[in-house]
């Protein structure tokens, strides 16, 4: 064979070798045949699950821990709608007309919604007293969106509480936190009903802002309110009210109550009611539908810095007693404790403000005796029993309107300049005006006419109406010549303890000012 003829047969056997791979190639590859529809590619699919973030694992949990929260906890809110009728006055009628407009004589009925959340499998239910005060047919709604007509077990217009029931059984319960534990900064959740029906069983979150925040406007005509709100930016609105605040392990620690708006929406300032505060009074309101309190019979403020400098307290703490309820009854002053004390302790604990000494105090028992401890001028600390009186049952107290009459200033003595006031002696006209009927029992006192811009005694001190000066460190003065000589030994930086009658909050006080 020639050597051209074996290089055809190689050629040759390496074209039919590529052929036959060439074949066997596209089978296993199974491409479409000619004049076939192409089928569809498949999907890469993965196979690894997605990598978690370690940055954003505590927050995943947070929002977790959220869904969980709002998941269980809004099983026990309920949506309170609430009617009561508006008097009509029909007067303007001519006699016999009133059978024409029988709409006049109808009272329309005005509508409120709000919250509340179980508290008891059997139908117990909290929300707040001004959901239901006055109401005369009040209907829950569950999350379920089945209706039951409740009833008022009772309600304390003091604290905003209130207790309803409806007719159900194994009802699901909300659990109680401990408020007083709770800290500024803690992640919140406020469950409720904002805005009407649209948006019920809504859920916010926020954190909580402070701790012991005062509404003065709410406490209006309450002699024995106790306001100790908690604050929250979680967002609360019209409808909330009555709801729970519920921490991130699911545990109620207040009932959202009020908001501050200029606009009557949200702000970003909410409160509630703590539920310490709120369980003390429910308790009651099951036993005995009312809440019975205790009393010291003092009349108080939360201490301010020349109180703590005059007692001798290291911080600017306490309850400052400015003067008895009624000097006949007062347990406190059968005590022995005076106005001018700042009340440091109650039972061996400390007692910083208003609220927590209204708390201590107001659930005991009447008759009850507790131990008071009290931060006296120049650095001296006494312990007292005191055994509680019972509130009156009626809310009588009145704020009394703006009242003068005192006429002008007729100059400044040198002992007025201490504390850069003006004052001018009330007269027996004065004194039968009812509004100072209180003065005039302790036989007058020195109404402050003007008030120095640059002097110590401003913001302290009011003119107009004028605040009525009773005594200056323990001596009473009803005149001039006895104002300067109770300031004669006084010196520039000393603290000046005043006995004041505020006209424009119809009561006694205890002002201290330090002396220029």
């Amino acid at each position: 064979m020639s050597v051209r003829t074996r290089d055809w047969l190689k050629f040759g056997t390496l074209v039919l070798v590529a052929f036959v791979l060439g074949v066997a190639l596209t089978s296993g590859l199974e491409l479409p045949k000619a004049g076939a529809a192409a089928e569809p590619m498949p999907v890469i699919q993965a196979t690894m699950p997605p990598r978690v973030i370690p940055a954003a694992k505590p927050v995943a949990d947070l929002s977790d821990a959220f869904a969980t929260v709002a998941e269980n906890v809004k099983r026990a809110v309920v949506f309170i709608r609430s009617e009561r009728r508006q008097q009509v006055d029909t007067r303007s009628l001519p006699p016999g007309f009133d059978n024409f407009f029988p709409q006049r004589r109808r009272p329309p009925v005005q509508e409120g919604t709000g919250s509340g959340f179980v508290v008891s499998n059997d139908g117990y239910i909290l929300t707040n007293n001004h959901v239901v005060a006055g109401a005369e047919h009040v209907t829950v709604r569950l999350l379920d969106k089945r209706e039951f007509t409740a009833r008022v077990v009772g309600a304390d217009p003091a604290t905003d509480v209130a207790v309803i029931k409806i007719d159900a059984r194994d009802l699901p319960t909300v659990s109680f936190g401990n408020s007083d534990s709770t800290r500024i900064g803690e992640w919140v959740l406020a469950i409720g009903n904002p805005l009407g029906e649209d948006f019920t069983f809504t859920v916010t979150a926020g954190i909580v802002s402070a701790k012991g925040r005062l509404l003065p406007e709410l406490a209006q005509g309450k002699r024995y309110s106790i306001q100790d709100f908690i604050q929250t930016d979680a967002a609360i609105n019209p409808g909330n009210s009555g709801g729970p605040l519920v921490d991130v392990r699911g545990f109620v620690i207040g009932i959202n109550a009020a908001i501050a708006s200029e606009t009557g929406y949200n702000a970003g300032y909410g409160f509630a009611v703590p539920i310490n505060l709120a369980r003390t009074v429910m308790d009651q309101l099951i036993r005995t539908g009312r809440v019975q309190r205790a009393v010291m019979g003092i009349s108080i403020q939360d201490a301010v810095s020349e109180d703590a400098e005059a007692v001798g307290l290291k911080d600017i703490s306490g309850v400052r007693v400015d003067a008895y309820s009624d000097e006949s009854t007062s347990p406190a002053k059968a005590a022995g404790i005076l106005p001018g004390d700042v009340i440091v302790a109650l039972d061996g604990q400390p007692v910083g403000y208003v609220a927590q000494l209204q708390q201590k105090v107001g659930f005991k028992k009447p008759g009850e005796q507790i131990s008071v401890t009290v931060a006296r001028a120049g650095g001296v600390r006494k312990n007292f029993t005191v055994r509680l009186a019972a509130a009156p049952a009626a809310d009588s107290e009145q704020v009394a309107s703006a009242h003068s009459g005192t006429g002008t200033a007729r100059g400044t003595a040198p002992g007025e300049q201490a504390l850069g006031i003006s004052v001018q002696p009330l007269t027996q006209e004065d004194m039968q005006d009812d509004h100072l009927q209180e003065v005039a029992q302790v036989g007058g006192g020195l109404a402050v006419t003007d008030v120095a811009p640059d002097g110590p005694a401003y913001t302290r001190l009011v003119s107009n109406p004028p605040d009525i000066i009773l005594g200056v460190n323990g001596k009473p003065v009803h005149t001039r010549e006895q104002l300067r000589a109770a300031l004669q030994s006084v010196k520039t930086g000393d603290i000046v303890t005043l006995q004041v009658f505020s006209l424009a909050r119809a009561g006694r006080e205890v002002i201290r000012i330090k002396a220029r």
